[in-house]
């Protein structure tokens, strides 16, 4: 999980919280506000296992994701890229990854409120980050 950050996805290196926008069978999107890590030219979030966007993202990977307030409302332009979901070794990394960028938040509550809602916690990666066109 290294290499250089290309230039659509350093803006997102500092961001704490992007609005992701997943699709639905119709076409139509759903906004979320995630919280965010990025290494090299890979950007990374975790899901709980029960969260409907999983099953949005297995249908279609294709995302747009912008930056955004803690509440969801975008604050800069959006891009495009690919997620995939992470097993094994990379989701264990990815984990380490984002619970290192948001001690408090990521590394014991998000965790714990997986662990009581009794669902695993799922990583996904976002790879081929590109500007959306004009």
């Amino acid at each position: 999980m290294s290499g250089q950050v290309p230039p659509p996805l350093q803006r997102f290196v500092a961001e704490k919280v992007v609005l992701l926008q997943t699709r639905k069978r119709d076409g139509s999107w759903v906004d979320t506000p995630v919280n965010i890590a990025v290494q090299g030219q890979r950007a990374f979030f975790r899901t709980p296992g029960l969260a409907s966007k999983n099953k949005r993202l297995r249908n279609f990977p294709e995302v747009q994701f912008c930056p955004s307030t803690w509440r969801g409302k975008p604050t800069g332009p959006p891009v495009r890229a690919a997620a995939r979901r992470l097993s094994g070794e990379e989701s264990a990394a990815a984990g380490r990854l984002i619970s290192r960028k948001y001690p408090l938040l990521q590394r014991i509550l998000v965790p714990l409120t997986h662990r009581l809602m009794r669902t695993e916690t799922v990583h996904y990666q976002l790879t081929d980050v590109r500007e959306l066109p004009d």
